[in-house]
């Protein structure tokens, strides 16, 4: 039969049969499959020495010219050697590799590999910023789609979290090449939305007094505080359990899964920091000093925003800043106070320069004399320069 709009409507299943298919004259291999309740277009050729009957639409849906002109295309792949029914096969299940499906995986392998932080802030990029992409097949995702998204978080979160989702996402497409998931990285070749350069930002003594002053006794406060009297990393002040502190020996010990380094640490704590851990409430149902769930403190972003605009009313200038800010200015002003710098970088708990040599094989007790000096002097510093703020607040209150 050579098939018409009119031949094919005709068609019908003869008696005694489920279902019946008719073959047309113009182009063989090309047919329609008549079913109970519709009409469907095939085409049917051999591939890898098998019969293959491929399904193209229904009838409905599909016009005669346009099924017969896919039907031509399958039937000249399967002439040329390949398997379309089987590339199809491959496509759908490609399809459902998607971008959110290959990030559960990722994150999954990521976790025991990366620092909690770290890990964190990859599970919240890929889960809030990479989601609008989540559903589109790994395969299908190309350098236009993440580069019109990366200037869309830049928009909306700033260039900084643009930069680090690009890492992120940068990161998931290198671990899906590796298990053959990807045949490529999307990310490569976007632009940063800006260039990031070391910072070398420390704060004036002014600034530091605004900032401790701005401070609430509050958690975010007390962690503030204790950054700028430690000079310690954010996460591990955040993090603090109860048992790392020996009040009697002002020492504040930091196990080595906590330390960037993986080295255990000893922080000598000032009168200041004492009475800060002092203020700190405690809660008998959990071992951490800050934060309410089940880890340490969060909301980190939320309480520097609060903490920014409580500082910007009382008209004091501080430059912008970021929470590692603090421990560069302290290691800076310690420096200036006349501490060795092998001493800053045990303060630090650094294993570069000086304690990369020969200072390397102490243990960590090394310099614990000289640090807890160091420390005291500094939180007398502090005391001082926020003394003189007050003085000088109150002076002009009354002039």
């Amino acid at each position: 039969m050579r098939f018409t709009r009119q031949t094919v409507a005709d068609l019908s299943i003869p008696t005694g049969k489920h279902y019946h298919i008719v073959w047309d004259e113009a182009l063989p291999g090309f047919g329609v499959r008549v079913n109970p309740t519709n009409k469907v277009w095939v085409v049917q050729y051999r591939a890898a020495g098998k019969s293959r009957r491929e399904t193209i639409g229904r009838v409905d849906a599909i016009s005669l010219d346009d099924a017969r002109k896919r039907a031509r295309a399958s039937l000249a792949k399967a002439h040329l050697g390949a398997d379309p029914q089987a590339e199809k096969a491959e496509e759908r299940s490609r399809a459902a590799v998607t971008l959110g499906a290959v990030s559960v995986r990722y994150l999954k392998d990521a976790e025991r590999r990366l620092r909690p932080r770290s890990f964190e802030e990859a599970e919240r990029y890929l889960k809030k910023h990479w989601q609008p992409l989540g559903n589109l097949a790994l395969h299908k995702v190309k350098r236009a789609d993440v580069a019109a998204r990366l200037n869309d978080i830049a928009k909306q979160n700033g260039p900084y979290a643009a930069n680090r989702g690009r890492a992120v996402l940068s990161a998931v497409f290198t671990w899906a090449m590796g298990e053959g998931l990807a045949d490529g990285n999307p990310v490569v070749g976007t632009n940063k939305a800006m260039e990031e350069v070391s910072r070398d930002h420390v704060l004036r003594d002014t600034e530091l007094a605004a900032i401790w002053k701005a401070c609430r006794e509050d958690d975010y406060g007390r962690i503030v505080r204790l950054l700028i009297l430690t000079g310690q990393r954010r996460d591990e002040v955040g993090a603090m359990h109860s048992e790392e502190i020996n009040m009697e020996q002002a020492t504040w010990s930091i196990p080595r899964e906590r330390t960037k380094n993986g080295l255990p640490h000893d922080v000598p704590l000032s009168n200041a920091a004492l009475a800060i851990l002092r203020s700190a409430p405690r809660d008998d149902r959990r071992s951490l000093v800050f934060g309410d769930g089940v880890g340490g403190f969060q909301g980190w972003s939320r309480a520097k925003s609060a903490l920014d605009r409580r500082m910007a009313k009382t008209g004091v200038m501080v430059r912008p800043w970021r929470l590692h800010d603090l421990r560069r200015t302290a290691a800076t002003r310690l420096g200036e106070l006349g501490t060795l710098p092998h001493v800053v970088e045990a303060i630090l708990n650094h294993i570069s320069g000086h304690k990369a040599g020969v200072a390397g094989i102490y243990n960590r007790a090394t310099y614990a004399k000289e640090k807890r000096s160091a420390l005291n002097a500094w939180g007398e510093h502090l005391r001082q320069c926020v003394f003189e703020s007050d003085v000088e607040t109150k002076a002009r209150t009354t002039a």
